[in-house]
């Protein structure tokens, strides 16, 4: 996955190793995916041996017919499905999106998204989402959840699908996706880990024929140190925590589609990673049979143009062995014995059957659809819902104390972002009015598959007229942004707190257009400010925005919300009032201006050659706060940052091995586990500090750790690179000890030529602090002599 010079693979002991080049030429350097075959079988790695053993007993029942329909999906009651095998027990498997809620489902919550969830930094909360939602998915009666998302990882800050997955950065990732998936599969539902690999945009993500000429989907290249350290960091984290499946992406990936990319699925995933559950193409994102099956995709979704009968087909050819075939199969079955979802799983709702367009009348598979219908699994997730929400709203300014609001008794309310969604039949009806989403109501989460279909939403509106009721205040509001926007717009009373809602809008298939809010919403602040003296913005947003009325003095607090799901009214108005003291951090930068950011969107307006769509990852590692960094770009705010109602401070920071023995450079030889060479998870280093509370409030804080690796790390090494993190709730004028364990991979970097994690000579600056830019504390350490 590295430009070719420094492309050296691994020995292998297969023999049947075939070594074919698919070649990418872009700005002088080439780009290549070595073929890597055969597809490796699964071993029941970490724990699955006994499943393994019950998947082979079913495979070797089963006829051609049924082998074939076992990786091909069909026509169902779910968004994706795998027919059932009566004579076998068998009921089938359903498919169902997403990463935050159970999307064609009727009496569903609607959860956070993953940008909220990760901007909470609390791993026990993210696990906790993370099992509510599997709750719902198998009350529903749904195998799979697909989800969580670590591609896109956020290249780019205009790309389309980052808030449904946690962070541009790796780590917090890594540890939101793992988590998130230990909460679905203790639930026993199957994590579909999505989209891998270089998924970062949403612009030709698609092939397409633009006067007669075929234009393949976008092409991500991808040296093999920033595929490592980068994008297949948090998929690593996801392997090991055991995740069922893996979804591939619909881009071309160093010239190959990821669906048929053997070296991605086969060499990267199967092999380097020890994956041990199946790959599941994204819906449509099939475009061969053979290659496709011999690269190491295991399924097809939805199903029925490729694989199919034409499996068998191939088997007689010669493409592949029926082998190949039989370890697919039992790829998909081995997470379903190793979860129990054999032994008594709820059957589909009837009711989610029908919003997906399947009322059963035609079912020759023979879907059981006997089970009650509309049923309300939303048990008491709206507590859970509204405590993600509120931690995971981040405090960015707040001057003179302006928060937590004080019973003020006359209340502004501004913006379309405040407002309840107009409702169609008891659904909200959201109406895209334009690029930027709809404009009337606020944005509990965005657009596309990741989304939900909700049975309620709190707004901000109705949150804050009930909150004023129970003290006697009064609340007005102008809504429509061309009632603010004019001139003439000014205020009968002056409020004692004017709270400005705005908004930022993202889906599935379109990147962003602008950073700024939507509908004008920044000059919707202004004009705000400027007859308001103490005005408060609330943004909901899919990432980041550009913020210069940061710099009006009369804006004094600003929060970033995010998408905070149904509860996002009383979400907010525990932070406004300050039933919860704001803890989220910001899992990404926000800059001062657009052009601060890398990582652009490759477009081309009139394409016409085949190959027309290149995306050149030509900045590395260099992404977010580590490009802000290498640039020495000041952020408005940086990556981490995130104000309290209190204050706090580090001190005592202890530095203890944990490592017995020699380090050596490059971990020992191990069997490959789920994660990689088990070694690159050892712990080297024990770092310990205390924490303290110097205000006068109880808070939560979160101590970060960033370590820089020496000079000796090869050109191209980020300045600092997150690799720890801690939430804690401390009392006022108390303290508490907070430990981080380094693991080998922390202060390794990926050697292209070796092929290898490697720990680079010298010494390794370890920092904690507040943000990526507030260090409290620091020292350094050589890990190796």
């Amino acid at each position: 996955m590295a430009p070719s010079d420094n492309n050296v693979m691994p020995s292998l002991s297969s023999c049947l190793r075939l070594l074919l080049l698919a070649v990418t030429q872009v700005n002088g350097l080439t780009y290549t995916s070595p073929s890597v075959l055969p597809s490796p079988p699964t071993e029941g790695l970490g724990g699955w041996d006994a499943a393994l053993s019950e998947a082979q007993s079913f495979v070797s029942q089963l006829t051609l017919e049924e082998k074939q329909n076992m990786v091909t999906g069909v026509k169902g009651p779910c968004v994706g499905n795998i027919a059932p095998i009566s004579r076998l027990g068998f009921k089938g498997l359903c498919f169902q999106d997403g990463p935050l809620a159970i999307r064609q489902a009727t009496n569903a919550s609607v959860f956070p998204a993953g940008l909220s969830a990760a901007a909470t930094w609390d791993n026990d909360l993210i696990e906790a989402r993370g099992a509510a939602l599997a709750r719902e998915f198998k009350d529903k009666g749904s195998h799979v959840l697909l989800g969580p998302v670590a591609g896109p990882l956020g290249r780019s800050a205009l790309g389309g699908r980052n808030w449904e997955g946690f962070s541009p950065d790796p780590y917090l990732t890594g540890l939101a996706f793992a988590r998130t998936i230990k909460g679905i599969q203790d639930t026993g539902v199957q994590a579909c880990i999505k989209h891998i690999i270089g998924y970062e945009q949403e612009t030709q993500r698609f092939p397409s024929k633009v006067d007669g000429v075929e234009i393949k989907a976008i092409n991500s290249n991808i040296d093999d140190r920033t595929i490592h350290e980068l994008y297949l960091w948090p998929f690593a984290d996801g392997v090991k925590q055991g995740a069922a499946s893996a979804m591939s992406s619909y881009n071309r990936i160093n010239g190959t589609y990821a669906a048929e990319n053997s070296k991605v699925l086969n060499g990267l995933l199967k092999e380097e990673l020890g994956f041990q559950g199946y790959v599941v193409s994204d819906w449509g994102g099939t475009y061969s049979g053979a290659p496709s099956v011999n690269a190491g995709l295991d399924m097809e979704m939805p199903g029925g143009e490729i694989f199919g009968s034409h499996i068998g087909k191939d088997i007689d050819k010669g493409a592949y062995k029926m082998s190949r075939l039989d370890d697919m199969i039992v790829r998909v079955m081995t997470p379903y014995y190793f979860l129990n979802q054999n032994k008594g799983f709820p059957s589909v709702d009837p009711s989610s059957a029908d919003i997906v367009g399947f009322d059963g009348s035609d079912n020759p598979h023979g879907f059981d659809l006997s089970g009650s219908s509309y049923r309300n699994v939303r048990r008491d997730h709206a507590i859970l819902i509204r405590q993600i929400g509120s931690d995971g709203a981040v405090l960015l300014k707040n001057t003179n104390h302006a928060l937590p609001l004080s019973k003020p008794k006359e209340i502004g309310v501004f913006g379309y972002d405040a407002d309840a969604f107009p409702m169609s039949n008891g659904q909200p009806e959201l109406i895209r009015d334009s690029p930027y989403g709809y404009k009337n109501g606020s944005l509990p989460t965005a657009g596309g598959s990741g989304a939900g279909r909700f049975s309620y939403v709190v707004s901000p509106l109705s949150a804050i007229q009930a909150k004023a009721h129970e003290y006697g205040a009064h609340v007005q509001s102008v809504i429509k942004h061309s009632d603010i926007i004019p001139d003439k717009f000014k205020l009968d009373t002056v409020p004692d707190v004017c709270l400005v809602f705005i908004k930022s809008w993202a889906t599935e298939g379109a990147d962003r257009l602008s950073l700024d809010a939507d509908f004008d919403g920044n000059l919707v602040v202004e004009k705000v400010a400027a007859v308001c003296d103490n005005t408060v913005v609330i943004s909901h947003s899919v990432g980041p925005n550009l913020m210069d009325f940061a710099d009006n003095e009369n804006v004094t607090a600003i929060i970033a919300s995010h998408l905070p799901g149904q509860e996002i009214g009383n979400s907010i108005v525990d932070i406004l009032w300050g039933a919860v003291n704001p803890s989220g951090k910001l899992p990404y930068t926000i800059a001062h201006k657009a052009s601060d950011y890398n990582g652009p969107i490759a477009n081309v307006s009139n394409p016409t050659t085949a190959d027309a769509f290149e995306s050149t990852f030509t900045e590395g590692l260099m992404i977010d706060y580590r490009h802000f960094d290498h640039s020495k770009i000041k952020p408005r705010y940086e990556f981490g940052f995130g104000l309290s109602y209190t204050t706090f401070s580090i001190k005592d920071l202890d530095v203890q091995n944990a490592y017995d023995g020699h380090i050596s450079a490059r971990p020992p030889s191990a069997k490959t586990q789920p994660g990689g060479n088990p070694h690159l998870y050892d712990t080297i280093f024990h770092i310990t500090c205390t924490v303290y509370n110097t205000g006068s409030v109880k808070g939560k804080a979160v101590p970060q750790l960033y370590i820089s690796l020496p000079s000796s790390a090869p050109d191209g090494t980020p300045a600092q690179a997150l690799r720890g993190y801690n939430k804690v709730s401390i009392g006022a004028h108390e303290s508490t000890k907070v430990t981080f364990s380094v693991l080998r991979k922390h202060i390794s970097y990926w050697d292209v030529t070796a092929q290898d994690w490697v720990i680079p000579k010298g010494k390794i600056d370890l920092r904690v602090g507040f943000s990526s830019r507030d260090v409290q504390a620091s020292h350094s350490i050589a890990a190796i002599a």
